[in-house]
Order: C-alpha cells, then sequence, then structure tokens
C-alpha cells in the first residue's frame, strides 16, 4: 500500500493510545503520523515504530498535508474538526456518535459492509463498540438464515467510559479491601463490586442512549431497516472487555452446529464453545485478542428458528481502535 500522513485526534486516551500501538502493531504504511490531543495533553512524548512523537495541540491547521484522519475525542470535537480535515483533503474515521446515524456517512464495520467505506464524501464512522462485536457475529448467520428480531442484554466494561472509570473501579476496589470510604465521581453509583443497569442518558420512553445505539446502528450497518431489535445495557465491575447475551429469531432454520461451522469460519469471529471443558468466552480472554468470541451457542426451542449466544470482545480495540484502523486499511488497499 502507498504510505499515507496520518493524524491521530485524541491520542492520549484510551482508545487513542490503543490506535497508535495497533498502527505499529499492523505496520500501518504511514509516511508521517501526528498525534492531536486538547492542550492538557500537549507535549507529551509517545513512541510508534521506534520513533518519538511529540503531542501537538489540535487545530484546524494541524491537517495541512494529511491524508487519513483517525478521531477518537469525542462528538464535540468530531462535529467541530473533522469537517476541517475533510476541507484540508483528509478522510476522516471517527470513532465518536457524532455521524453514526447521518445518511450522508457510512458507518462500517468491515467484516459485514466494506464496500459501504468508498461511499463516503469525507467521513466515514465506526459504530459503538457493542454494536460491532454483535454484528460481526451476526453478519453469517444472517446471510444463511436471515435476523427477524434480536434481544441483546450487555454487559460493558468501564474503559468504555474511559480511563478515569478506569481509576475509579480501582481506587474503589482498594477502598472496600481496606474498608475504607467509597467514592463515586464517574457514575452516579458505586461500580466496584456492583452492576448498573445505566449507559449514557435516558430518554422518555425508558431506554437509555446507548441502547437505542444498538438498535438504530445494527439496522443501518446491516441494510435492513425492518430487524427488530431491542437492548438493555449494563455497566458491570470488569476494566477491559464488553460481554453480550444475544438471542436471535430467524427468518429460516439453523441448528446450533451449523451456526458453529458458519461462525467458525467468518472473519475476526473465534468460536469458543465447549462447555463440558468450561470453555466459554471471558472477558479476561477478549484482553488478549483482537477477534470477536463467540460461545454457548445453542437453540432457543421458544420460537420457530431461534438461537442464543454469548458474544465478548475487547471494546477499546476490535469494539474501537481497531475497527477504526482496519477501515483506513480497507480503504488504502481499495485506492
Amino acid at each position: 500500500m502507498e504510505k499515507v500522513n496520518v493524524a491521530v485526534v485524541g491520542a492520549t486516551g484510551a482508545v487513542g493510545r490503543e490506535m497508535v500501538s495497533i498502527l505499529e502493531e499492523r505496520d500501518f504504511p504511514f509516511a508521517d503520523l501526528k498525534l492531536l490531543a486538547t492542550e492538557r495533553s500537549a507535549g507529551t512524548i509517545m513512541n510508534c515504530k521506534g520513533e518519538e512523537y511529540e503531542v501537538e495541540v489540535t487545530t484546524p491547521e494541524s491537517f495541512e498535508g494529511i491524508d487519513i484522519a483517525l478521531f477518537s475525542a469525542g462528538s464535540t470535537a468530531s462535529k467541530n474538526l473533522a469537517p476541517e480535515a475533510v476541507k484540508r483533503g483528509a478522510v476522516v474515521v471517527d470513532n465518536s456518535s457524532a455521524y453514526r446515524m447521518d445518511p450522508e456517512v457510512p458507518l462500517v464495520v468491515p467484516e459485514v459492509n466494506p464496500d459501504d467505506i468508498f461511499k463516503n464524501n469525507g467521513i466515514i464512522a465506526n459504530p459503538n463498540c457493542s454494536t460491532i462485536q454483535m454484528v460481526a457475529t451476526l453478519e453469517p448467520i444472517y446471510k444463511a438464515a436471515g435476523i427477524k428480531r434480536i434481544v441483546v442484554s450487555t454487559y460493558q466494561a468501564v474503559s468504555g467510559t474511559g480511563k478515569d472509570a478506569m481509576d475509579e473501579l480501582e481506587e474503589q476496589t482498594k477502598s472496600i479491601a481496606n474498608e475504607e470510604e467509597v467514592e463515586s465521581e464517574v457514575y452516579p453509583h458505586q461500580i466496584s463490586q456492583n452492576v448498573l443497569p445505566h449507559i449514557d442518558v435516558f430518554f422518555d420512553d425508558g431506554y437509555t442512549k446507548e441502547e437505542k445505539k444498538m438498535v438504530n446502528e445494527t439496522k443501518k450497518i446491516m441494510g435492513d431497516d425492518k430487524i427488530k431489535v431491542t437492548a438493555t445495557a449494563a455497566r458491570v465491575p470488569v476494566s477491559i472487555g464488553h460481554a453480550e447475551a444475544v438471542n436471535i429469531e430467524m427468518e429460516e432454520e439453523l441448528t446450533a452446529d451449523k451456526a458453529r461451522e458458519l461462525l467458525a469460519q467468518a472473519p475476526g469471529v473465534q468460536v469458543v464453545d465447549n462447555p463440558e471443558e468450561n470453555e466459554y468466552p471471558m472477558q479476561i480472554n477478549a484482553e488478549k485478542t483482537d477477534d470477536v468470541l463467540v460461545g454457548r451457542i445453542r437453540e432457543d426451542k421458544t420460537v420457530d428458528y431461534g438461537l442464543d449466544l454469548w458474544i465478548v470482545a475487547n471494546n477499546l480495540r476490535k469494539g474501537a481502535a481497531l475497527n477504526t484502523i482496519q477501515i483506513a486499511e480497507t480503504l488504502l488497499q481499495k485506492s
């Protein structure tokens, strides 16, 4: 692939650091790398491919000469700065929710809808972390048997909120062990030794923004507005790795054995499904792999054609940074 100039916006955040690490791991063909963040992080030194890079303050002028800009700095920054990057000739791959449901912006999981990458007007959106791992797993099942309805419950790690949440979990756990008062700032309640059925803001109908994201993004990525999706999203006291219990109702019969066979051949998916030996996907396993792990595959006999699955993935990598970079790689390969 031809070498290009790359910028990482939000480089010092949890996802931004993963982006820099993955650029090195996958030997991404950049000629020049620019690391950008806020004034608070400016001056930070980061390493990539044996070179030191000093983090700069993000401004519109930062994108002069940049070919691909990888954004992970939040919706406000993306709305303000992504158009500036595009104006200067860059293609933006944005990890925030700013453009996901914009009809003019493709929302992409490369294992599912790679062709949509090339329908961009300068901005490509990276989906929500919990959506990515679910649709990557369900795509081969959808192609084989169709999907009428999805019921998903998520068990999401605190790193989905950011480094402050990871620090809070660690500090609360220490406080409990030392029988000290537990302080909560990031979340409305204690997260250590607790589960919060609350991710993002609530809407009038009782669903949260996170749950709505999963509903709407799934339909857009899979290109099927007829799929019925309902979600319940919970935050659990785990540092890295999102887990999901997914129940699907299909249009045609598909046995659990056939589903395992299809999933074993699916790109970026690894079947871990040997309950007799206590082998099934766990969040501690997801930290060590970029694959989406799927197991507990079984037939749901309460409907004509149903399956239950347990899906786990590293939310910082496949759920965010890796998927972003895979989009950029696909863009370059086609070019």
